[in-house]
């Protein structure tokens, strides 16, 4: 494919934009107009000293536009430097390589870049590709300089073989959350080296498109850059769709009058707001060949206003909420196209207002409305924002004032007396990713993962409950509580058995959603780790980049165990079996010559009845009273007492269908039974620990029954024989201190709707 196939700019796009439109119109940042001709004066021979080569002429333009006082001697040195040591050097195309940083400078220039980016730009391929070292750019130019030139450094491919392409991205990552600057010059230069991709063979074309699809233009999307990430986007899609590039082409250059019925809109638009006394501009904003093919397979047949949208520009906040509310009176507003970025601005700084209106005619018109500080940013993004260092421009550095280097070698942030950093490019999405590459050694896990992790489109916001340091926690739209709990706790989450969420427990992979309230439940227990499962809900790198690495590391937790084969738990090494017994029928101590019943609590009850003496006094199952329950008695069939805790719903239940209830009283005996459900988060060994506590309380287990596991939480219902049933209380304490037990409560089974009455 030729330079120009690969190019989407042609004669079928420019027929296809009235002339009349693009004056009247505002198009967004066109990087494309500025052909290579401009740049081959680099050819033309040093200039003197006293004013610019005319190479860089254009250069300059560019950046007084947006930098009226800049000082662009730095810029003269750095092009001289560039010029002399790139001399000799051509690209694949037959240009003279230098004319390959300056339409990277010019593409930065054009976005609104400062003095430094510029200078940084001019330089960038000087270290790599010739004999300049970074010494010396640091030492003519600064260390501000140097650390950008060496942040798009690329890794030597002999030193990293295979692994050279994922280091230099990691490399570069790891420089852009020093200084976003990197990534800006890093953009630009992917840009121009894909306009001009044509001359490599298509099978290093489609190798370059995929990692420009997968790593550069999320990139571009996060950091805001829109100017840079549209034209990508077409590169792109002309190399790997060209069937579908093509089809979208013909499309565009099909409908010529399509800018006509946009223009309408505008006109009537301009007229209402105009009327209102609202100062705004409004412009015809074309869409992007990328755009033009989403809205075709999202509505099929496309109509005249759905090649493009209506830009209106105000200049305070207020006056976007003003003009919303002129369109929505003046024209039919589609209300599930009203978006609020302003109120609720994007991850990438992206701040505007978006809706739709139907004009008399029936033509639907997308309209964006912002300020033209919210329109910079949109358009250049962090380029717009300048230096995130702030403080003064080091336009020109001498030797000998060059400032302190920060870590690895980044520029030193101004001290807190002289105003502390402000740099609104570390959102937390770059900072999760500067984390969690830490823990991928790994060249290819790195490189999954970080395409992975720019595929995610949204980002949320939950909100920290922990009460000692409450906070924010950043995450990717679809996150889980795993996800959360990583995030915040590192590795220590391995140890993490559930959370609330918004105040109500919840399993791990409970999917949050933006303005949750999480706190996280972490276990005491040291030997406490994830299971497989947590793979399935976790969705950042730091998550399952730990997970993996905790897994691979305690291979016996990785597989399930097999259920028939599975030990018993009370079967560890130094853990006490309770005797699942009554005390008083173990070996060696009295045996009550009753016989044994699960429905009987072992401690004496006296019913006071006149008349025949009861057949028998028992607690009833549903409610298990022991010492000192309050309690009512019943009779029931066969003559015998049931004696209920005065709470239970089954004495309600009784009193409703004329059981008349008899006294009961404890006897002296201070034993009973009773029936306990623990709910608890599933973990390795909860069992075990569970029955421990219960044997060092010196209760014993009559009977036990554990529930499948339902969303990681696990119900153990164990009936218990207590010496002392004064120690229940102290015995429910000590099961809820088991690590992942969250709740202990008596058993109450739910009463009979409607109990039959006794027949007489």
């Amino acid at each position: 494919m030729s330079a120009e196939a690969a190019n989407p700019v042609s004669t079928a796009e420019d027929a296809a934009t009235d002339v009349t439109v693009r004056k009247r119109g505002r198009a967004r940042i066109d990087l494309r107009r500025l052909g290579r001709a401009a740049l081959l004066g680099a050819t033309a021979g040093p200039a003197p000293r006293d004013r610019l080569p005319d190479a860089i002429g254009h250069v300059a333009e560019a950046h007084r536009a947006h930098h009226p006082e800049a000082d662009l001697t730095v810029l003269r040195r750095a092009y001289v430097l560039a010029e002399s040591s790139h001399r000799g050097q051509f690209r694949k195309s037959g240009e003279p390589y230098i004319t390959h940083p300056l339409a990277v400078t010019l593409i930065l220039a054009e976005l609104g870049a400062e003095t430094t980016t510029l200078t940084a730009s001019l330089l960038h391929d000087t270290v790599e590709d010739t004999e300049v070292m970074l010494d010396q750019v640091r030492r003519e130019f600064g260390d501000e300089v140097a650390y950008l030139v060496d942040g798009v450094t690329k890794v030597e491919k002999i030193d990293y073989g295979a692994a050279a392409e994922p280091e230099t991205f990691r490399k570069m990552l790891v420089a852009t959350g020093n200084d976003v600057r990197v990534m800006s010059i890093k953009l630009a230069d992917r840009l121009h080296n894909m306009r001009t991709l044509g001359v490599m063979r298509p099978e290093k074309q489609a190798r370059i498109a995929r990692v420009t699809r997968d790593v550069l233009i999320p990139l571009a999307e996060r950091l805001g850059v829109q100017a840079l990430k549209t034209e990508l986007e077409d590169l792109v899609f002309a190399i790997l769709h060209p069937e579908e590039y093509e089809t979208t082409r013909a499309l565009v250059a099909g409908a010529p009058h399509a800018p006509d019925a946009l223009g309408a809109v505008a006109e009537q638009v301009d007229a209402v707001l105009r009327e209102a006394g609202i100062g705004a501009e409004v412009h015809v904003r074309p869409r992007h060949f990328v755009s033009v093919h989403r809205v075709r397979l999202k509505r099929g047949d496309l109509r005249g206003c759905d090649f493009g949208r209506l830009l209106v520009l105000v200049a305070e906040d207020a006056d976007c909420y003003a003009v919303l509310g002129e369109l929505h009176t003046c024209f039919t507003p589609v209300i599930s196209e009203f978006k609020d970025f302003i109120a609720a601005p994007k991850f990438n700084l992206y701040q505007s207002l978006h809706t739709a209106v139907a004009a008399p005619d029936g033509a639907v018109a997308e309209v964006l409305i912002r300020t033209h500080r919210m329109h910079r940013v949109a358009e250049a993004g962090v380029v717009a924002l300048g230096n995130p260092h702030g403080g003064p421009e080091p336009a020109e550095q001498p030797e000998d004032a060059a400032p302190p280097a920060g870590p690895q070698g980044a520029p030193a942030s101004p001290a807190p007396e002289d105003g502390e950093r402000v740099d609104p490019t570390r959102p937390g999405w770059l900072s999760r990713l500067l984390d969690w590459q830490q823990s991928a050694p790994d060249p290819d896990t790195f490189w999954t993962s970080l395409r992975a992790d720019l595929a995610e489109d949204d980002e949320i916001t939950v909100f920290r409950a922990d009460g000692d340091a409450p906070g924010t926690i950043s995450l990717p739209a679809g996150a889980s509580c795993v996800d959360a709990a990583y995030a915040q706790h590192g590795e220590a989450a391995h140890a993490c058995l559930g959370a609330r969420v918004n105040g109500r427990l919840a399993p791990l992979s409970t999917v949050l959603g933006d303005g949750d309230t999480v706190q996280l439940l972490l276990a005491q227990d040291p030997v406490s780790g994830p299971s497989p499962e947590w793979l399935d809900h976790a969705r950042t790198p730091a998550a399952r980049i730990a997970i993996t690495g905790w897994l691979r590391d305690h291979p016996e937790s990785a597989a399930p165990a097999d259920p028939r084969h599975r030990p018993r738990p009370d079967d560890r090494p130094g853990t006490r079996r309770p005797d699942p017994r009554p005390a008083d029928d173990r070996p060696g101590t009295r045996s009550d010559p009753r016989p044994a019943d699960d429905r009987r609590s072992g401690a004496e009850l006296h019913a006071d009845v006149d008349g025949e003496r009861p057949a028998a006094v028992r607690p009833a199952g549903c409610c298990t009273p022991v010492p000192p329950d309050e309690i009512t008695g019943f009779r029931v069939s066969g003559g015998s007492v049931t004696v209920h805790r005065s709470g239970c719903a089954s004495v309600d239940a009784m009193r409703r269908i004329g059981r008349a209830p008899v006294a009961v009283r404890w006897g002296d005996t201070a034993q009973g039974r009773v029936t306990l459900v623990a709910e608890s988060f599933g973990r390795p060994g909860l069992l075990a620990d569970l029955t421990e506590a219960i044997a060092t309380a010196g209760a014993a287990v009559v009977s036990a029954t554990v529930e499948p596991p339902s969303e990681q939480r696990v119900r153990h219902t164990y009936t218990l024989h207590l010496p002392d049933a004064a120690e229940l209380p102290a015995l429910m304490r000590a099961m809820r201190d088991v690590p992942g037990v969250y709740d202990v409560s008596r058993a109450r089974h739910r009463a009979s709707p409607r109990p039959r009455p006794r027949r007489t």
